[in-house]
């Protein structure tokens, strides 16, 4: 994760977007909560923030279910139909597959992206949400003003961007120089917002004249950063390691309570989706199931190692999605699958029109081939017609010019049929 969150990927082109319209929401959250209810904490804005944004996307969620639902319903015919062709490789068998697959799809008023569709649209959202998770001065102006004091005695030391290059390119902010320039103030808040309490003492070795504005900042930060006792800013490992090391027992427990959570919402958010009926010998259906078990131990895992903010935001959003889920499950079981099903049509029906064709029509075309045009053409022409055209052909060939192609083809004709060729008889 890490690694990911440092290759840029907050810069490219419509996450950038997202990630700053996301950055307004979470600004506005903490100015209402400063200002309304005087209320500084990142945790709170960080469970606010992440309430609000699964909130908006309830829309998008709702739908995949439905796809999920029908998919449980759909599944044991299409794999009928997988298994049909599961040998047959050749074009006329894949093309009678997918015609099979594609009719069972407007059976259930559904398609094979129905599913995918949501979901990539909610990719860059969750995307774009870490980089506002990772880095809060950036998109919070209360907190960059935090840390613009220090900043801004930083620079006014000598050669303070070699000492920020060496301490920022360290565990625990892991900003490498040649990604960031250190001569700028927006990257030393960055930089500054990911130190621990072991890193500020570096500082204040290298630039002892920080001492004073360090404290300062470091006591407004505690604050900021504070929830439930946790220093959100940094990473619960470091945490444990330290409880550990004083024989802390509510130390350790602090210290695990929100990877822990992470990874417990995680399963349980999993467990209440809808599980589609699926093949136990299909590789990926069991590689799916592993997920269901393997994902919130990486979640435990990842929640460990980075700054607890971000394994907050983890635990919170699994818990609104927990609550959605309940609340779509719910929504869901009053509906039957007959209801779905006349419901998907219905849309269907209504983008085949606005298409200005039916799907069955454009189907029937992709699946007339030129023999079967050809045979239609020739259904067209009757018995009686076909025997004149063939007499009027023939009276043309044996009427045919001396020295034609089709005197010629009369002499091999004839000459087939043991009849005289001589060319007297061919008018030559």
């Amino acid at each position: 994760m890490y690694g990911i969150l440092a290759a840029g990927y907050a810069d490219w082109p419509i996450i950038h977007q997202i990630s700053w319209l996301l950055g307004k929401v979470m600004n506005g959250i903490y100015n209402v909560m400063d200002g309304v209810f005087g209320v500084q904490n990142i945790g709170i804005c960080i469970i606010i923030f992440t309430i609000i944004v699964y909130t908006l996307m309830i829309p998008l969620t709702i739908k995949q279910q439905k796809w999920s639902k029908m998919s449980s319903v759909m599944n044991p015919e299409i794999q009928k139909i997988q298994k049909k062709y599961a040998n047959k490789k050749d074009q006329a068998s894949m093309l009678k597959q997918q015609e099979e697959l594609q009719t069972v799809y407007e059976k259930y008023g559904t398609s094979p992206t129905g599913g995918c569709l949501p979901m990539l649209i909610q990719m860059p959202v969750l995307f774009a949400l870490y980089p506002v998770i990772q880095n809060i001065p950036n998109y919070v102006q209360g907190v960059k003003n935090v840390y613009m004091p220090v900043v801004n005695q930083i620079m006014a030391a000598d050669g303070f961007q070699k000492i920020m290059e060496k301490i920022g390119e360290a565990k625990p902010v892991l900003m490498s120089a040649k990604s960031y320039d250190y001569s700028q103030a927006d990257t030393l808040v960055n930089v500054l917002y990911k130190f621990q309490d072991s890193t500020w003492n570096t500082l204040v070795d290298k630039i002892p004249s920080l001492k004073d504005i360090v404290e300062t900042t470091t006591q407004t930060m505690g604050h900021l950063n504070s929830f439930l006792g946790i220093n959100i800013g940094e990473a619960p490992f470091t945490m444990l390691m330290a409880a550990i090391h004083d024989f802390s027992i509510i130390g350790i427990i602090m210290a695990a309570i929100i990877p822990v959570m992470a990874g417990l919402t995680q399963f349980i958010s999993v467990k209440l989706q809808p599980q589609p009926e699926v093949d136990p010998n299909n590789q990926m259906a069991n590689s799916m199931k592993t997920m269901t078990y393997t994902m919130p131990l990486f979640s435990v895992f990842m929640g460990f190692t980075l700054p607890a903010g971000l394994g907050l935001y983890w635990a919170i959003s699994a818990v609104v999605r927990c609550v959605q889920q309940l609340g779509i499950n719910k929504y869901l079981s009053k509906k039957s699958t007959e209801e779905l099903i006349a419901e998907n049509q219905k849309k269907a029906a209504k983008k085949r029109e606005k298409k200005g064709t039916s799907a069955q029509a454009i189907n029937k075309m992709a699946t007339t081939n030129t023999r079967n045009v050809e045979d239609k053409r020739k259904s067209k022409i009757s018995d009686k017609e076909r025997e004149e055209r063939l007499e009027k052909a023939a009276q043309q060939t044996k009427n045919a010019k001396p020295g034609s192609l089709s005197s010629k083809a009369n002499l091999v004709s004839r000459f087939n049929s043991g009849q005289s060729t001589s060319l007297k008889d061919d008018d030559k």
